[in-house]
């Protein structure tokens, strides 16, 4: 299936939203060049990091420097912690070396983790009236976004959104609040294994922080959980949503699920194990992507 945005035609006074191809990596760590080199040669289009990442983004560089096609993406860092002059400068570097490959996501974290903290409206905001003021242009900039107030944002200030540990009903709400025109690029955590209770032992310790953090334990409301599902240690029924798992072709069908919802990009995050490639290798042609020789 086309995205949802790339069969629209865009007006000529619209900035392009980024290609990074329908199916992307997310990791919590920065990738090697190795791991994203392996990535490119499956087909894959894009790598996503976490903000546990440095935040001068010389993790890029190497993992470019090994690639030729493989675009990247933060996800994301935080407005808190990095401030957007340095953002901005790491921007400039990686687009003037590596044109069109790199695209700046940002976020406004968690309140339980921020000492000082603002509204993240307000905050968000300001940051990127700084990354204005630096030059980095909102086709290029995309931010974490789970509620209506962010997710419009999103796309009237920057490329569009990318919605961490959400379902393919709230693709669709996004989408929806967004317009047609905006980059929209969910998080989809994984499990290849048709064993449900290992599955969702795997899910459960990765939701375990999630569970303690407000913005998500209310997105999960606005989908229709109840709190018994968002006490710790999480529902099977939360966990099911929030959780791909079972058989190659399970999975790739929740996946195609965002796409059919109006994700234009799915990131990836395989969970449960530490090497990622094997589910990564055996998922890819179920997703149709074309490995190189």
């Amino acid at each position: 299936m086309q995205s949802h945005v790339s069969s629209q035609a865009v007006p000529p006074d619209e900035p392009a939203v980024p290609d990074l191809g329908t199916f992307g990596v997310w990791t919590t760590a920065p990738v090697t060049p190795e791991v994203a080199a392996e990535v490119e040669r499956l087909g894959y289009g894009a790598v996503w990091v976490s903000s546990v990442a440095p935040d001068d983004l010389s993790w890029v560089d190497l993992i470019f420097d090994r690639t030729t096609t493989l675009k990247a993406a933060t996800g994301i860092i935080n407005i808190w912690n990095t401030p957007a002059e340095r953002a901005a400068e790491a921007y400039h570097r990686l687009d003037r070396d590596y044109p069109g490959r790199f695209v700046l996501g940002i976020g406004a974290g968690h309140r339980e983790a921020i000492t000082q903290w603002e509204k993240p409206f307000d905050a968000l905001n300001a940051y990127l009236d700084d990354l204005d003021r630096h030059g980095v242009p909102a086709e290029r900039r995309i931010l974490a976004a789970l509620g209506d107030g962010v997710l419009k944002l999103s796309a009237r200030r920057g490329a569009g959104a990318h919605p961490y540990l959400t379902t393919p009903e709230h693709t669709a709400r996004a989408r929806e609040l967004m317009g047609v025109n905006a980059f929209l690029a969910p998080e989809q955590k994984i499990v290849l294994s048709d064993d449900a209770a290992e599955s969702r032992a795997a899910g459960r310790a990765a939701l375990d922080l999630y569970l303690g953090l407000a913005n998500y334990r209310n997105s999960w409301k606005r989908i229709g959980f109840e709190d018994d599902d968002i006490v710790k240690p999480g529902s099977d029924a939360l966990v099911d949503a929030v959780i791909a798992y079972g058989t190659v072709d399970e999975i790739a069908n929740r996946l195609r699920r965002h796409r059919e919802a109006g994700a234009d990009h799915v990131a990836i995050q395989v969970i449960g194990t530490a090497d990622p490639l094997p589910a990564l290798t055996t998922l890819a042609p179920a997703l149709g992507l074309s490995p190189r020789s």
